[in-house]
């Protein structure tokens, strides 16, 4: 079972605009149009990532009124998606530093 769970995260992770989403998402909640603006990706394509992680139940929408706020599931997972970051930071920081250049980390 627990390796299930890890498995659905690393695939909510294994895209780059997944991933970008959850770290807009850990800093605010959001809303789809403004996330698809701060990250650069069509409405579509974005409503589709968010599916994806409220499958993986990473996110959660919360209705207000005719709109709809994502926000993550739970606050632990800001904290982890925060000390995953810093792992990666600390095993492999030159990479990193070229895919923060290009968007990434």
């Amino acid at each position: 079972m627990h390796a299930s769970v890890l498995a659905r995260f690393g695939h909510a992770l294994s895209d780059p605009t997944r991933a970008r989403v959850l770290l807009a998402l850990r800093d605010a909640p959001g809303y789809p149009a403004d996330l698809a603006e701060l990250l650069g990706v069509s409405r579509q394509s974005l409503s589709n990532h968010l599916a994806c992680l409220r499958g993986c139940g990473l996110v959660v929408t919360v209705p207000e009124g005719r709109r709809s706020r994502y926000e993550l599931t739970d606050p632990k997972l800001a904290h982890a998606l925060t000390d995953l970051l810093g792992v990666v930071l600390t095993v492999d920081p030159d990479h990193c530093a070229s895919a923060a250049e290009n968007g990434c980390c």
